[in-house]
């Protein structure tokens, strides 16, 4: 049975047995305890599974009407499903007087749907005509905080993004699917002759355009035109919209790395004056959610197998353009599951739960 509260708004999680949801549930156990009850939705073929949140277990639910009886205002639905689920199943919620959190693209781009980082813009939560609250996508999310702090300080004016993203954002299929590789190159003196990587590995390269073992594969998403990918200008509209700057200048180049949890980004951010690294570094970490390891003398900057597992993104490698005196240069890793997704989805429910306290 799914665990009953005397008091306090329900939050039902959709998609709480997929990657995500299994990183939001232990979220939840951690944080403060603001929720009166706590339902957990999947798909039809995953109801009765039992599920341990907050130290008790409750059943799965199948996604159906009736899954989301009895709630109403001040209650919450955070969805962790893909764009056409929440597109689906999200009015049924809004129907019922609920709140829904998406952290899918399905409602980026509705102009009625603020798209949210708490750290950035917590206050655009309040206006939610649709009664839904966007969430951008887990790139978007590991530069959002540091961007924001930048931006406040100096004006943020151009912006060039390179992306090293985790095999784990193409959720299990992803990570299997680098695992079931590296398992296949493992021992072996692959990757020294053309084709013998892709030989090795076989045409099943999963949710990847190309082999992720002992490779990079520059590219995440469908084609666009100007052969951009729709995933780099998704995180070019995210940003702009975030930042409240329709205009920005965004250059995005989406790679995928073997690296099962956590994106990294090289960042060149240009702004309206002179910018000083030491300042910038004060900036960032004083800025929420973002936490600054830059000590390259002494080998410390962010990776992910650091970042992984943990609530910041992680900021380093700050350093003034040797071109533009208005340009830093900087480095930015955060686990994409959690950081990117899981705790964007908690901290965003939690204040609209806190409207009705």
């Amino acid at each position: 049975m799914n665990p009953a509260r005397s008091s306090g708004p329900v939050l039902a999680v959709v998609g709480a047995t997929g990657a995500v949801g299994s990183v939001l549930l232990q979220l939840l156990s951690v944080r403060a305890d603001v929720w009166g009850a706590i339902r957990l939705i999947a798909s039809p073929r995953s109801a009765g599974r039992l599920l341990a949140v907050r130290g008790e277990e409750a059943e799965v639910l199948a996604l159906t009407e009736d899954a989301f009886d009895g709630m109403g205002r001040g209650d919450v639905v955070v969805f962790l499903t893909p764009a056409d689920v929440s597109a689906r199943w999200a009015p049924a919620a809004t129907a019922r007087g609920a709140a829904v959190v998406d952290q899918s693209a399905a409602f980026r781009e509705d102009p009625r749907v603020p798209l949210v980082v708490p750290e950035v813009n917590a206050e655009e939560v309040r206006e939610r005509p649709r009664g839904i609250v966007a969430g951008p996508d887990c790139v978007t999310a590991a530069m959002a905080a540091a961007l924001g702090a930048l931006h406040a300080e100096y004006g943020l004016r151009d912006l060039t993004v390179s992306s090293y993203q985790a095999a784990s954002a193409a959720g299990r299929a992803g990570s299997e699917a680098l695992r079931r590789q590296m398992s296949l190159v493992a021992g072996t003196s692959l990757g020294g002759m053309t084709g013998d990587v892709r030989r090795a590995v076989g045409e099943d390269t999963g949710p990847f355009a190309g082999p992720l073992a002992l490779n990079v594969v520059p590219w995440c998403g469908d084609l666009a035109a100007g052969g951009w990918s729709t995933h780099e200008l998704a995180i070019r509209a995210q940003t702009r919209r975030i930042l409240r700057l329709p205009a920005l200048p965004v250059a995005v180049t989406c790679v995928q790395v073997p690296v099962m949890t956590g994106h990294s980004l090289s960042l060149r951010a240009r702004f309206d004056g002179a910018v000083d690294a030491g300042r910038a570094r004060e900036v960032l970490q004083a800025a929420p959610g973002v936490v600054v390891v830059d000590d390259p003398a002494a080998g410390e900057f962010p990776t992910p197998v650091d970042a992984a597992g943990t609530d910041p993104a992680w900021a380093g490698r700050l350093r003034a353009s040797l071109d533009d005196p208005c340009s830093l240069e900087f480095f930015v890793c955060a686990d994409n599951l959690l950081h990117g997704s899981a705790l964007n989805a908690v901290q965003t429910a939690e204040l609209i739960a806190a409207e009705f306290a």
